[in-house]
This record gives C-alpha cells, sequence and structure tokens, in this order.
C-alpha cells in the first residue's frame, strides 16, 4: 500500500495561526515526505469558510508541484460546478505540464448549499453541471477544434493548447457516493476517491455498487485510493492531546453542520445520522480516524487494508489548527515506523 498527505490549511479563529503558516508549512514539508516515500499530496477544498478552508486548490497544487519531483499532485476534491469548464480545462492541462504529468484531478458535484448560493449556481442543478462539466473538458483536452452545446454550457468555437502531458489527460477521481454517479465515473473509466467522512461499514457499502458496475463493465479499476485522518505521536495520549481537538473541530464545523442543514448525511460511530452539532465529538467518530501510536496505526490500517484493499491511503494530518512542527513530527514517526510494516 502506498501513503500521501491531504492538505487543507484550515485555521480555526480561537487557534491564533495566521492565514499564511500553513501554506509555508505544506511547501516546507512535502520534499521531506518525498524523500521518506510518500507518493502524493492532494487538495481538499470548499467555499466561504470561517477558516480558511482552501478555496482554490488548482494554486495551491502549483506550489507543491513546484517543490517536489515525483509525487503526485492534485485536487480531493474541486467541487466542478463551481467553476467556468473550459477554463477549467485550460487551468488542468497548464497544471499537468507544469508538474511533468504528475497531476491526478478529483472531482466533486458538491453539496453545501452556501457554496453554491454565493457562486450563484442553483444547488439542484449540481450534479447535471458536473457531468456536463467534465464532457466539455474531456473533448476540450483532444487539443483540436471543437463546438459544444449542452443545457449548461455552450462553446461555440474552442481549442484548448497546451494538452495535459497525460493522454488522454489526467486520471480523473470521482468523490461521489450515489449510486447513478458512480455508474457514470465507471462509464467514464474513472477511480472512486471516498471522503474521510465515511466509517469502514459506509466505505464498504459505497465501494459495492460501483465494483458491481464495473464488472458488469468488464473493467478493472486501476486504484482505490482512501482519506482518513491521521495522526501519530510517540504515545496515544500525546497524538490525542494534538489531533483531538482538530478532528472535533473539523466534524462539527463542516460535516456535522452539513448534516445539521440538511445538505448531506453524517453519521456517527453507531449509525445514527447527525441532526445537531451538540451530538458532535471526538468520540462519536472515533472509529473512523487513525490518531494514536505507531501501534495503534499499524492495527487499524491493517484493518482497512483486510477490509477494503485500498491501493493508497492519503493522510489528512495537517488538521485544522495543529502547527506545522506537529505535522512534521507525525509524518516522520509514520514514514519509520508505521510505513515500513505495509511495505
Amino acid at each position: 500500500m502506498k501513503f500521501g498527505l491531504l492538505f487543507a490549511y484550515q485555521t480555526p479563529p480561537e487557534s491564533g495561526i495566521k492565514w499564511s503558516e500553513p501554506y509555508q508549512d505544506m511547501l516546507k514539508i512535502l520534499p521531506r515526505a518525498e524523500a521518506l516515500g510518500f507518493k502524493s499530496a492532494l487538495q481538499a477544498s470548499h467555499h466561504i469558510q470561517p477558516d480558511g478552508f482552501c478555496p482554490s486548490p488548482m494554486v495551491a497544487m502549483a506550489g507543491a508541484a513546484a517543490v517536489t519531483e515525483e509525487m503526485r499532485i492534485g485536487t480531493s476534491v474541486l467541487l466542478v460546478p463551481l467553476y467556468a469548464p473550459l477554463k477549467l480545462a485550460e487551468d488542468v492541462a497548464v497544471l499537468d505540464n507544469l508538474s511533468n504529468g504528475r497531476f491526478v484531478f478529483g472531482v466533486a458535484p458538491g453539496y453545501v448549499t452556501e457554496e453554491f448560493t454565493a457562486h450563484g449556481i442553483p444547488r439542484n442543478e449540481r450534479g447535471t453541471r458536473f457531468e456536463e462539466a467534465l464532457d466539455l473538458m474531456q473533448l476540450a483536452w483532444k487539443g483540436e477544434p471543437f463546438s459544444f452545446e449542452e443545457q449548461h454550457y455552450q462553446v461555440p468555437e474552442g481549442l484548448v493548447t497546451p494538452t495535459p502531458m497525460q493522454t488522454p489527460h489526467p486520471p480523473i477521481w470521482y468523490g461521489v457516493s450515489a449510486k447513478s454517479a458512480l455508474r457514470r465515473a465507471v462509464k467514464r473509466r474513472c477511480v472512486q476517491i471516498m471522503s474521510p467522512r465515511h466509517g469502514l461499514a459506509e466505505l464498504k457499502e459505497h465501494y459495492a455498487p460501483y465494483e458491481d458496475e464495473a464488472a458488469k463493465a468488464g473493467w478493472v479499476p486501476p486504484e482505490r485510493p482512501i482519506i482518513r485522518q491521521v495522526f501519530v505521536a510517540e504515545t496515544t495520549e500525546k497524538a490525542e492531546a494534538i489531533a483531538a481537538p482538530a478532528v472535533d473541530y473539523l466534524y462539527r464545523v463542516l460535516y456535522g453542520a452539513a448534516s445539521a442543514a440538511g445538505d448531506r448525511v453524517l453519521k456517527n460511530d453507531t449509525g445514527e445520522v447527525i441532526a445537531d452539532t451538540d451530538d458532535v465529538g471526538y468520540r462519536t467518530f472515533k472509529e473512523r480516524y487513525i490518531i494514536g501510536d505507531p501501534d495503534l496505526a499499524i492495527r487499524k490500517i491493517k484493518e482497512y487494508e483486510r477490509e477494503l484493499r485500498p491501493t493508497e491511503m492519503v493522510c489528512w494530518m495537517h488538521m485544522p489548527g495543529i502547527r506545522g512542527s506537529d505535522v512534521a513530527n507525525s509524518i516522520e514517526l509514520f514514514a519509520k515506523e508505521v510505513m515500513p510494516a505495509f511495505a
């Protein structure tokens, strides 16, 4: 199994961390992480969040490309309906060339109501806009003059150069769980990437229709990445002291709030739907993140390996409010004491 890193650059208001600090952390951390054997650096994104959750993932990953040589860099995930698809096709092509063919295009239709309202996009159009935009981009990446005329997007005359370095284009990872969306992911031959908000049982449930659809199509997905909140320290007590407030904040402010608003269901470890952010706490979701000493991390990752057969675990270590020095220590310890167990 390979391992990667996920970044979001959230700075909770009470943390006292400057907006710039987590970005500088990423630029300093990645060269060392690459030397230690981490294989990817991916960028989460959301919009109009109060804590600086990265709203511009392509720009951030351009920075990541500049300080690495071999790691794959990419979005996980970019909320496609909030972007102009022709411009997005151009940006992906440039970033793939900038990174020398290392870009992974993780995409999703989005779900947070306020994000669509702020961008003037009807939330109920997110699914059709998402698929239509991907159709346009895949056509544009051929590098030939084209036209496009559909419900949401029209391009009378278009041409995208440069074309992506990877052919026919960078890998597309679908961050979806609805069965209809998973069928379309298989039709496009796209890899499924699941949110870290889901527990192990939910992940298995969401992978099943994707696998069934792939089997019907006679296609074997080339990889199966998963994302988990991960943090290791010399002792579990120390790891929890640093990381527990971060995951508590994350599940309360983003995932819990969205569930309470009815945008997207969040279930706790016992399967109950979160209807109030007061129902969220570190212990509520303890089974779905990996926070502890190296032995605990190995034990939990082996469970994922046994139950899901992932090809890569993308580790979200730089969580809200965690200082870069603590993240760097976690990365070192993880690489030296956890990763060898999965070589």
